[in-house]
């Protein structure tokens, strides 16, 4: 049998608090959704840790060396139990009492119900702005027709007449010391000291059913892609009604066609004719705030950028601010000239490409638009 105590990773004075804080951080880590198929059996002996753990009867016999699943089986095998000894914890059980299980109480009816998981994808704009998202999920619910108690026409459970309330029954064992007395749970009752004569027939006493509903997820402005979300209590709900788990929302932010996010930044490209780059001109283009203009400044040089100041992604933790919009500029180089055109880039050529030389790594060229007179002011003309 496993440490319950080392899968959780918790002390063995850990508080009903901790044992819950750790259930859900080991659960999420080896969630076969999350973690993949081959963690299913890792993720089974997380919850049947936190099952015993987090029951006060049950961990009382665990703690004393006692299967709660299965009091029958003794203490061998258990942490800090008698192992390999047979029955000798029910033994001793009958001198010191509750220490070995002889007097654990009923096991409650409602038990706290598990976290769940679900994904969404939501749009660049989205993550930008924040907005809502709608995710359905399938996962057991409260049971409408019984209000979670598992009987019908609003019935209540009455005492078990097997175990009298008690939960468990006393069983005579054969030992190597001759036939002693033990306990087990109550199989009428399974441990709950109460039996539901009329089961509710939506949960056959359950409390609970298996439902699909649509959750609405609440996307904070300037999310990230890959970010998780938790809702408290939207999870599933536990049986007998029992108080629902935490749901988790996994989100992904698509790709967006025009744009590309680096942290709080927006990207996009802009492709302008050579004269353009050349005279400098405004256009005008779509972003997640409207039409904006852009000016692309005299001599703009290919792959330069224009900054255009918040109106990038919401920043998380600065309400209110937002990154920037960097538009690159790419220039065009026409393919195809007329004689005209063709003669008007020889005249320059000739008169403004001979201090052409290999520019050293790191270094940027002069901006053309830095020189002033000469043939550069009649290509301006000509081309204005």
């Amino acid at each position: 049998m496993a440490d319950y105590y080392e899968v959780l990773g918790i002390e063995r004075t850990a508080s009903e608090e901790e044992i819950k804080k750790a259930y859900r951080k080991m659960s999420r880590k080896y969630h076969p959704d999350i973690a993949g198929p081959e963690f299913e059996d890792k993720f089974k002996e997380v919850n049947n840790a936190y099952e015993v753990l987090s029951d006060p009867d049950k961990r009382r016999m665990y703690d004393s060396g006692v299967d709660p699943n299965n009091p029958n089986a003794g203490a061998g095998g258990f942490p800090g139990g008698f192992s390999g000894m047979g029955d000798m914890g029910d033994i001793f059980g009958q001198f010191f009492g509750g220490a070995f299980g002889g007097s654990q109480g009923p096991t409650p009816r409602t038990q706290p119900g598990r976290d769940a998981l679900a994904s969404t994808s939501i749009d660049l704009k989205t993550a930008v702005f924040g907005g809502t998202a709608h995710v359905k999920i399938n996962t057991f619910g409260l049971c409408q027709q019984c209000g979670g108690s598992g009987a019908q026409n609003g019935s209540q459970p009455v005492t078990c007449p097997q175990c009298h309330g008690q939960g468990f029954v006393q069983k005579v064992v054969r030992t190597m010391l001759g036939q002693m007395m033990t306990s087990a749970p109550c199989e009428r009752c399974e441990g709950h000291g109460t039996v539901i004569e009329n089961p509710c027939p939506s949960c056959l006493g359950h409390g609970r059913v298996r439902t699909t509903r649509s959750v609405g997820v609440t996307i904070p402005a300037g999310i990230s892609d890959n970010a998780r979300l938790r809702l408290a209590g939207q999870g599933e709900v536990g049986e007998g009604g029992g108080t629902a788990g935490d749901l988790y929302i996994d989100v992904r932010v698509k790709p967006d066609k025009q744009f590309t996010r680096d942290g709080d930044d927006l990207h996009c490209w802009i492709q302008v004719p050579m004269s353009w780059a050349v005279l400098g001109h405004d256009i005008d283009i779509d972003t997640f705030d409207g039409t904006k203009t852009v000016t692309i400044p005299e001599g703009c040089q290919q792959e330069d950028t224009v900054t255009l100041k918040g109106l990038g992604v919401a920043r998380m933790r600065q309400q209110g601010e937002r990154g920037d919009l960097v538009a690159h500029i790419a220039v065009r180089v026409p393919t195809k000239l007329s004689e005209h055109e063709r003669k008007l880039i020889e005249e320059f050529s000739d008169s403004h490409d001979g201090d052409a030389s290999h520019v050293a790594q790191g270094s940027k060229p002069a901006a053309a638009g830095a020189r002033k007179g000469g043939f550069f002011s009649k290509l301006k003309d000509a081309l204005s």
